[in-house]
């Protein structure tokens, strides 16, 4: 292949990540010198916040370049950020939903939670789990509750068909509760027309009944997935109350400033810093314990998971450094 390929393909990635964020951010400074978003509350389907002029959610994270450009969003003066994010939220949801054993006791006594899975996927050791069943082990893991088919497994792992449809054949075999729940949460929504988060909050499922093929599997996959998906947003919703109430009755100048899908970013006087970072972290954590309200307690008592909840907390001057 020539050379020329590989810088043009970096070419095009950078102007991208120029043009669609850089130079689109530095229209939406405000007088006061900071990027106002609006966070929307009933637009995406399974109840997670999502943001708008400009979208903060959809800042760059896997690749190093497109990380560079958290660097740009910075405390106030005197001000550190204080970081949270939930570590595999949506795993921990099914593994609770589905009551499945092996997902479950991996949590529960903690570790690496791909390499556990392969292991006990591929009935090996897990001193002895190799790159590959890491890797096809993860994807599976973030992917089934999506429904995640052969031929997209296959592409994300850059295999054949045929051995990704024997990744996801040995993951059903072993991961039996996982397998049970997507058959009976597809069942459930035919039968009841909708699918419900752990709250209660539904979403109504009528592709289900529709005589096109494509349009009811994707009605399978949301009625697998609005549980946890949705579930993990009551969470995070619930997790912004209780830190706001926190703050507030702590009498903090500390103020929630960010919410991106299952990550918190409060703006910190630097003397607060500890406590907040505590406070943070027992928010999240507690999520489902403690509460101030009445009614959060109660909601946080339908969010109670049987595997631990896990809140990475970080903190430096830019939102690069929080993640």
């Amino acid at each position: 292949m020539n050379p020329i390929v590989d810088a043009v393909i970096e070419y095009r990635f950078l102007t991208k990540l120029r043009s669609t964020f850089i130079d689109a951010m530095l229209k939406k400074i405000s007088k006061d010198g900071r990027i106002h978003t609006t966070f929307n509350q009933n637009v995406t389907a399974t109840g997670r916040i999502s943001s708008a002029e400009p979208n903060l959610q959809n800042i760059p994270v896997r690749t190093p370049q497109g990380r560079e450009i958290r660097k740009a969003f910075v405390a106030s003066p005197g001000n550190i950020l204080v970081g949270a994010d939930y570590s595999q939220i949506e795993l921990r949801v099914l593994a609770h939903l589905s009551g499945d054993e092996a997902l479950s006791s991996a949590f529960i006594t903690g570790g690496d939670i791909h390499a556990r899975t392969a292991a006990e996927v591929f009935g090996v050791p897990q001193a002895e789990v190799t790159k590959e069943m890491r890797s096809a082990a993860k994807a599976v893991n973030f992917g089934i509750v999506y429904g995640i088919s052969e031929f997209g497994l296959a592409n994300q792992l850059g295999i054949s068909r045929k051995r990704a449809g024997e990744y996801i054949k040995k993951y059903l075999e072993r991961c039996t509760g996982v397998r049970d729940y997507m058959k009976n949460a597809v069942e459930s929504g035919r039968e009841k027309g909708y699918a419900v988060t752990m709250t209660g909050r539904r979403r109504e499922l009528p592709e289900l009944k529709s005589g096109n093929y494509n349009t009811r599997s994707f009605g399978e996959r949301v009625a697998m997935n609005m549980p946890v998906q949705g579930s993990a947003a009551d969470m995070i919703k619930l997790a912004m109350l209780r830190v706001h109430d926190a703050l507030e009755n702590g009498g903090f100048k500390a103020r929630l400033v960010l919410q991106i899908h299952d990550e918190l970013i409060i703006d910190c006087p630097v003397d607060e810093a500890g406590p907040v970072s505590k406070l943070l972290h027992d928010c999240m954590t507690g999520v489902n314990i403690e509460g101030e309200r009445e009614e959060t307690a109660r909601i946080g008592e339908k969010l109670r998971l049987n595997v631990p909840l896990i809140a990475e907390v970080a903190t430096g001057k830019s939102w690069f450094d929080t993640k």
